[in-house]
């Protein structure tokens, strides 16, 4: 009521109905700013249990794939230098089969005598050996270069060799797409593009004017001047360029300007 005039300005008529009607009203408000203060506010990162990065979880499955990558990567590595390590030494294991029968063969009983036939081809082998000037060149070349650590570029089946009498100056290595390739050695990235029948191409320069190439890639991820090391991933295996019929890498190795058999310097 109004203290000057005694007239009424508003009333309110209170009941059970009115007062548990008006709690409810409030309880739902509660309810719902609760809800939105959870939902869409900073104050859910303290709340225990309540993740605060919805792409957390697809941040762990990468590094869990990540860190699996690595592991095998670092298990392929210690196998193969307990290979080397146990070539150098000389421990290798003698996986010959025994003689039929449990018979042995005694030393003094083997023929090392060469056949007539033996003979005969070793001497038309060396022959033509002695007067291939391109052999002698490509031993010296290799003695050069023989104490790098080349790492494959990938691993898979060979199905084309190093033939340079048909103009194949590398290998082709079949293997499943969206695989890695990796750079043999460390160097600097001298070309990455497409070209129309080796589709993407990537060229890196090493030291000693080594030179890789590594040809029908799908995607290349490198660009021209970076550098890179030995192991590095590079690209990803595809089926590029009008000279590709399916999925596999072609690669080659030029030094000094020649092409070397890659298969000569490492194992696929």
């Amino acid at each position: 009521m109004n203290e000057e005039t005694y007239e009424e300005r508003y009333s309110l008529k209170l009941s059970q109905l009115n007062l548990f009607t008006a709690i409810g009203l409030i309880a739902i408000a509660l309810i719902l700013i609760t809800t939105w203060v959870i939902a869409f506010t900073p104050l859910r990162e303290y709340i225990p249990g309540y993740s605060s990065d919805v792409n957390m979880r697809r941040n762990l499955i990468e590094l869990a794939s990540k860190v699996d990558s690595l592991e095998k990567d670092a298990t392929e590595k210690k196998l193969l230098l307990e290979n080397i390590r146990t070539v150098i030494t000389g421990n290798t294991r003698n996986d010959k089969p025994a003689a039929r029968g449990g018979e042995k063969t005694q030393p003094q009983n083997v023929r090392l005598t060469p056949s007539d036939q033996e003979a005969k081809f070793r001497n038309e082998v060396e022959e033509a050996d002695r007067y291939d000037i391109n052999a002698q060149l490509s031993n010296t070349r290799l003695s050069q270069i023989s104490n790098y650590y080349f790492f494959p570029p990938l691993k898979g089946k060979l199905t084309t060799v190093f033939n340079p009498a048909e103009r194949h100056f590398g290998i082709d290595i079949v293997a499943p797409r969206n695989e890695s390739v990796k750079a043999t050695l460390d160097g600097t990235v001298i070309f990455a593009g497409w070209t129309s029948e080796s589709g993407h191409v990537i060229h890196i320069q090493h030291a000693n004017n080594l030179v890789s190439v590594y040809e029908h890639n799908a995607v290349l991820l490198k660009k021209e001047g970076q550098t890179v090391k030995a192991g590095e991933a590079i690209a990803i295996t595809g089926n590029s360029g009008e000279l590709s019929t399916s999925p596999h890498l072609h690669f080659e190795l030029w030094f000094d300007g020649n092409p070397v058999d890659p298969q000569e310097l490492m194992v696929f």
